[in-house]
C-alpha cells in the first residue's frame, strides 16, 4: 500500500523536471510577448522623437526576440545537438548586438545627433529595465535547477537587453534635462564589452556540449 500510495523519486524528479520546464518557457513568453510589444512602441516613439538611440533599442528588442524564440525551441526537445545549434545561435545574437551597439553609438557621436524629448520612451525604458531584470533572475534559477545551459546563457541576454534599457534611459534623461546630446551614445558602449564577452561564453559553452 506504501508503495501504491508514494510516488517513486523518480516519478518526483520528473514532476519537478516538467514543472521547471513549464515555468521556462512561461519566462521565456513573457519576454517574448514584452518585446514585440515593446519594439512596436519604442520605435514609434523613437521616429516620432528622432531619437537614433530608442530605434536602435527597438532593434536589440528583435535581437531578444530571436534569442527567446531560439530557448523555446531547444526547450521543447532537449537534446545535445539543439542544446549546441541554440547556444551558439545566442552567442551570436551577443556578437550582432554588440557591433550594432558600437557601429551606432560611433555614429550617433560623430554625426552628433540630438534627439527629441520622448516621455513615453523614457516611461517604457524605465519599466523594461526592471522587467527584463526581474525576468533575468528567473531564468537563471530556473535554468540552475534544471541544469539547462541554454536558458542560463538566455538569463545572460536578458541581462544586456535590461542595461541597454538602463544606458538608453541615462542618455535620454540627460538630454532631456540637461541637453547632453552624447550621453546616450557614450552609455550605449558600456554594453559593447559584455555583449562581446558574453557572446564567447557562449560559443565556448556550445563546445562542452
Amino acid at each position: 500500500m506504501t508503495e501504491i500510495s508514494n510516488p517513486s523519486q523518480h516519478e518526483q524528479n520528473l514532476r519537478r523536471a516538467n514543472k521547471l520546464l513549464k515555468q521556462g518557457l512561461q519566462l521565456e513568453y513573457l519576454t517574448l510577448g514584452w518585446n514585440v510589444v515593446g519594439s512596436i512602441i519604442v520605435i514609434l516613439t523613437g521616429l516620432q522623437a528622432n531619437s537614433v538611440a530608442l530605434v536602435g533599442f527597438a532593434l536589440d528588442s528583435l535581437i531578444e526576440i530571436g534569442a527567446s524564440t531560439v530557448v523555446i525551441w531547444q526547450l521543447a526537445g532537449v537534446s545535445q545537438q539543439r542544446e549546441r545549434s541554440a547556444l551558439r545561435l545566442i552567442g551570436t545574437a551577443f556578437f550582432v548586438l554588440g557591433t550594432y551597439i558600437s557601429s551606432h553609438s560611433l555614429e550617433t557621436i560623430i554625426a552628433q545627433t540630438r534627439p527629441n524629448q520622448s516621455f513615453v520612451g523614457i516611461a517604457w525604458l524605465a519599466a523594461t529595465f526592471i522587467v527584463m531584470l526581474l525576468l533575468a533572475w528567473g531564468k537563471e534559477v530556473t535554468g540552475k535547477k534544471l541544469d539547462n545551459p541554454v536558458l542560463r546563457t538566455e538569463a545572460r541576454v536578458t541581462v544586456v537587453d535590461a542595461y541597454l534599457a538602463g544606458s538608453v534611459l541615462v542618455g535620454l534623461l540627460l538630454n532631456t534635462f540637461f541637453g547632453w546630446w552624447w550621453a546616450d551614445p557614450v552609455a550605449g558602449l558600456v554594453i559593447v564589452f559584455y555583449g562581446f564577452k558574453e557572446g564567447w561564453h557562449a560559443w565556448v559553452e556550445s563546445s562542452h556540449v
